[in-house]
């Protein structure tokens, strides 16, 4: 009873994180600039954030440019007070306290705000996989339901490239073009959980030379909530083996814990290692952790936040 519980909770947690809060994110480090409605052809406008570390105004002075992490959820990124539960990824704390230890290269956040709780789920889910599956399968995504009440999509069609479009065309042009920052992409990185880490994965595959290095926490490999097949699992591991990008010049991390939601993932996980390498990844691009006891929190992100910018970004 325990369990199911948990799994319950964290179905809300799902389909709740990440769809508001207060407007106006405070960060104890750094200069947080939110863009208000960013505006788009190709999603509904969105707020943006974006972080500038204490560095960044002296270096930049000296000509130094930044690399940039392009995170998902941008809601939930920095300050735990203007979220609906209270939690957050600590970005700028975590990230200044590496900076100031030299463990990270320079660099800034760009989050993006999702669409909301009608949205996410259309925006996140990889499209190529979404539409490999079966006609018949699909149908049966769109009239489901998440823990047998709320609709998965909300009546949304899939449109994560669409997503993709806004931030390779719109949002990584007007960042490239308005802060100091390199373009390249050795230096232009995603970050994202659950769902965001299957469009961080998407996007690094989708993009690979926008892309150099995707971080992907708690990777929601079933896709849903209520199906008991593993029709979805098998079409983003299909889709990984006919697209995932070169080894040679691209980087990728992935974890997991082993409470709530994140109990699902571990054998599915070990099926993405493997094509990981079949692929010719090792150690020196590549990374799957498991954090015994971990839950689908933003807690849990934040403690082992350091992990993956590291990975990222280590000097």
């Amino acid at each position: 009873m325990r369990k199911i519980l948990l799994f319950s909770l964290s179905f809300a947690l799902m389909f709740t994180l990440y769809s508001g809060g207060s407007s106006a994110s405070k960060v104890t480090s750094g200069n947080l600039i939110t863009i208000k409605d960013f505006k788009s052809n190709y999603v509904a406008s969105r707020n943006v954030h974006v972080w500038l570390p204490e560095q960044y105004a002296k270096s930049t002075k000296r000509g130094e440019k930044f690399a940039v992490l392009y995170m998902h959820d941008g809601q939930m990124l920095f300050d735990r007070s203007s979220t609906w539960n209270g939690q957050a990824w600590g970005v700028d704390a975590v990230a200044s306290a590496l900076l100031e230890k030299s463990k990270l290269r320079h660099f800034i956040v760009v989050g993006i705000d999702n669409g909301g709780a009608t949205l996410r789920h259309a925006e996140y889910f990889p499209q190529k996989p979404f539409e490999s599956l079966s006609s018949d399968k699909r149908k049966a995504l769109y009239q489901g339901t998440h823990n047998g009440s709320q609709s998965l999509f909300s009546g949304n069609k899939v449109q994560s490239d669409e997503y993709l479009k806004f931030i390779v065309t719109e949002l990584k042009p007007y960042i490239d073009t308005t802060y100091n920052v390199h373009t390249d992409p050795e230096n232009t990185y995603l970050m994202g959980s659950s769902m965001g880490g299957l469009i961080s994965l998407y996007a690094i595959s989708e993009y690979p030379d926008v892309f150099g290095a995707a971080a992907c926490l708690s990777t929601h490999w079933p896709g849903d909530f209520d199906s008991e097949d593993q029709l979805i699992p098998q079409a983003f591991f299909s889709y990984m083996e006919e697209h995932l990008p070169t080894a040679n010049n691209h980087r990728i991390y992935f974890d997991h814990g082993t409470a709530t939601l994140d109990a699902k993932y571990p054998a599915l996980q070990k099926r993405a290692d493997a094509i990981m390498r079949d692929k010719g990844y090792d150690s020196n691009n590549w990374q799957t952790l498991t954090f015994e006891g971990a839950a689908h929190t933003e807690d849990a992100w934040n403690a082992r936040l350091p992990i993956p910018l590291i990975f990222l970004l280590g000097q």
